[in-house]
């Protein structure tokens, strides 16, 4: 993948181009990352975070929509993917949301901060939703409203809560390490992300035919092909199966529901979600009432880019009635 130049800029508003905005580094941890942004500078802050395997390039179709909504749009490469430096468990030992959402509220006090004043909204695909209500949980005073399209979790489907044992947790890591670590990924991801694999895989993501979508195959396909993706993976496979309890989804709402709700949340579903079930959602309301849920027909795992007009729309129709934003004129 190419590495952009520093503040280099493209044609958003004419080809929602996968280039989008002004691109920038930044180094947090002393681990190089990548972010972008678009709009008028005196506009309340946006920040899309992107899904697994995705960047900042997937909000390709929302983000001159909400610029001209009167919203200054930031997007972020989460740290193992997009343009954002892929550390391994030398530098880095594990990836996970609660590591992703501190870097993202380093994010917020240090590039957001420093141009706004006041709370960002937080758009969030599949892991990003994950990690923008991670986020909202440690650092509240940071974070005006969170839109989780959708909001997944291994947690919400398991059957049983692994026994809190000291030393059945310590074998059950040893286990997951050995087995990530044995595992071939630097033979299994090259072949992966150049053959028809991925493409298949990207499929599962979507409702419609992404055959022809060769831009989108260049957004997941090109990160993978780094040579250090495949340690980056790792990362992430061991971080996230074996996070505390307290990062998974189910706590992390709780959590925000005896906050008092300070954070209002809008979780959007595709109807034909093979990935994470609308079922999933419908069972997150059930048991959290006070969240909002919004379905959207004939779209899949990225409503956001799949259905682009329907998302755009239905959200910032949302914000506007949370009062959340300036200048918003609804069509």
């Amino acid at each position: 993948m190419d590495f952009f130049e520093e503040g280099n800029s493209e044609n958003l508003v004419s080809d929602h181009g996968i280039n989008w905005g002004e691109f920038h580094n930044w180094y947090w941890n002393d681990i190089k990352c990548h972010w972008r942004v678009f709009g008028e500078e005196t506009d309340p802050p946006i920040v899309f975070v992107h899904g697994f395997g995705a960047s900042s390039s997937h909000w390709r179709k929302n983000v001159a929509f909400f610029a001209k909504s009167g919203y200054r749009v930031f997007g972020i490469d989460l740290i193992g993917f997009g343009i954002s430096e892929q550390p391994g468990l030398t530098k880095q030992k594990y990836l996970d949301n609660f590591f992703w959402s501190n870097q993202l509220i380093a994010f917020l006090e240090e590039i957001v901060g420093k141009r706004h004043k006041e709370k960002a909204v937080l758009i969030g695909n599949s892991l990003g939703g994950l990690v923008s209500i991670t986020t909202a949980s440690l650092r509240p005073d940071l974070v005006k409203a969170i839109i989780a399209s959708p909001l997944p979790d291994p947690a919400f489907m398991a059957p049983f809560d692994f026994p809190e044992i000291s030393i059945l947790k310590k074998i059950r890591g040893l286990l997951v390490k050995a087995f990530f670590k044995i595992l071939p990924l630097e033979v299994l991801l090259p072949i992966i992300s150049r053959t028809s694999i991925i493409k298949k895989a990207l499929q599962s993501a979507y409702h419609r035919s992404v055959r022809n979508d060769f831009d989108l195959l260049k957004i997941v396909s090109a990160p993978a092909q780094r040579p250090t993706a495949p340690r980056a993976l790792r990362a992430m496979c061991i971080g996230m199966t074996l996070r505390p309890k307290s990062y998974t989804a189910p706590i992390l709402l709780k959590r925000l529901a005896e906050s008092l709700r300070e954070c209002p949340i809008l979780m959007v579903w595709g109807a034909k979600d093979k990935l994470v079930p609308l079922n999933i959602g419908k069972l997150i309301v059930k048991e959290h009432p006070w969240l909002d849920l919004l379905v959207i027909e004939n779209s899949g795992h990225c409503v956001h880019d799949e259905t682009a007009d329907n998302f755009n729309q239905n959200v910032l129709e949302w914000l506007v009635e949370l009062n959340l934003s300036f200048n918003s004129q609804i069509s």
